[in-house]
């Protein structure tokens, strides 16, 4: 359980994200997950990172559940820094990630694909950001690289998800595949790139990065923003305390029908 790593002879690293039971990550997890991919875009005998993932699901974003149970603001803090440092790992990665994804990608999930180079995902894969029904804010920045701007705010706004089939006529995914045969679709688009020159690979991965015409770290950043101030008023807060089922909400809910007395 954990964030693992396994470098094959071809040069492909196999970064697995498994924490049941649906990779929901902790704020240490998200930390892990940008070392791990540090660490395979330093070693120079890694030609190309496939980042996958064990259990029901890709990704299905930060744990609430552990932000509404950790006093203080430290797990806010967390998760906030942690996604940055893992979006951020993917995105500058010396080499191209190819996601591998099945079933559910949501919330910090699409912020570790949007900023993967190749996506791959199987015929189950699901695509949201359902951060608005939380009282948070973030990944539109990633999400608007998966489909176009007015589809990314219809998605946004109403918190729906696209299916891999859809992505796949907007380009943003490569191919879509049975769930049975997605880490070898993965490998095998991988293998492709690794037989190329690394020097070469390497120096296209950061000209492309050069060229993009949007900053996905600042941009980032300036959305978390907008989370911190809901969170300051108090609405994020009571938002998560309804979807993790906390005692917070048991007596939020009490308070309100007492006032209605």
């Amino acid at each position: 359980m954990g964030i693992t790593s396994e470098l094959h002879s071809d040069g492909v690293c196999v970064v697995t994200c498994d924490y049941p039971p649906v990779n929901a990550l902790p704020v240490q997890g998200w930390f892990d997950l940008a070392a791990a991919l540090d660490d395979a875009g330093a070693d120079r005998s890694t030609h190309v990172v496939v980042l996958r993932a064990e259990g029901k699901g890709f990704n299905a974003g930060v744990d609430i559940k552990e932000m509404q149970t950790t006093d203080g603001f430290d797990a806010l803090v967390g998760a906030n820094k942690g996604c940055f440092a893992a979006f951020r790992a993917v995105y500058e990665c010396p080499v191209p990630v190819i996601a591998a994804v099945h079933g559910f990608c949501l919330g910090g999930g699409v912020g570790l694909v949007g900023n993967a180079d190749v996506v791959v995902a199987s015929e189950d894969a699901y695509f949201g950001v359902p951060e608005v029904k939380q009282g948070a804010l973030g990944a539109a920045t990633h999400l608007a690289r998966l489909v176009p701007q007015h589809l990314m705010r219809t998605l946004y706004f109403t918190a729906r998800t696209i299916s891999a089939a859809d992505l796949v006529a907007h380009g943003s995914v490569y191919e879509v595949v049975p769930r049975d045969d997605l880490d070898a679709a993965a490998l095998r688009l991988a293998g492709e790139i690794a037989e190329k020159d690394t020097r070469v690979i390497r120096a296209a991965k950061e000209a492309l990065n050069g060229i993009d015409p949007v900053d996905v770290n600042k941009s980032y950043r300036f959305e978390q923003g907008f989370t911190m101030e809901l969170n300051l008023l108090g609405v994020s807060d009571e938002l998560r305390d309804t979807f993790a089922g906390t005692k917070k909400a048991e007596q939020h809910d009490a308070g309100t029908e007492k006032s209605k007395r």
